[in-house]
């Protein structure tokens, strides 16, 4: 392996670990996270917009809309 992948491997597992104990809200604000930043990527691919811009509002949006809900 590589440097470069070893370091991407322990910043994910290190990544991983800090999830560990998280509350309700904050479980469903990172899942939400996750789910706009996947949708906003999908539809900026279709429509031909911005990668990054589209998985960074996907995923601003769906954390606080995740945060919020009940």
């Amino acid at each position: 392996m590589t440097m470069g992948r070893i370091l991407i491997l322990g910043a994910g597992v290190l990544a991983l670990a800090g999830c560990s104990n998280l509350t309700t809200t904050q479980q469903r604000a990172l899942s939400g996270g996750a789910i706009g930043s996947a949708a906003g990527l999908g539809i900026a691919a279709v429509a031909g917009g911005s990668l990054l811009a589209a998985g960074l509002v996907g995923a601003a949006g769906g954390a606080v809309i995740g945060a919020v809900t009940h």
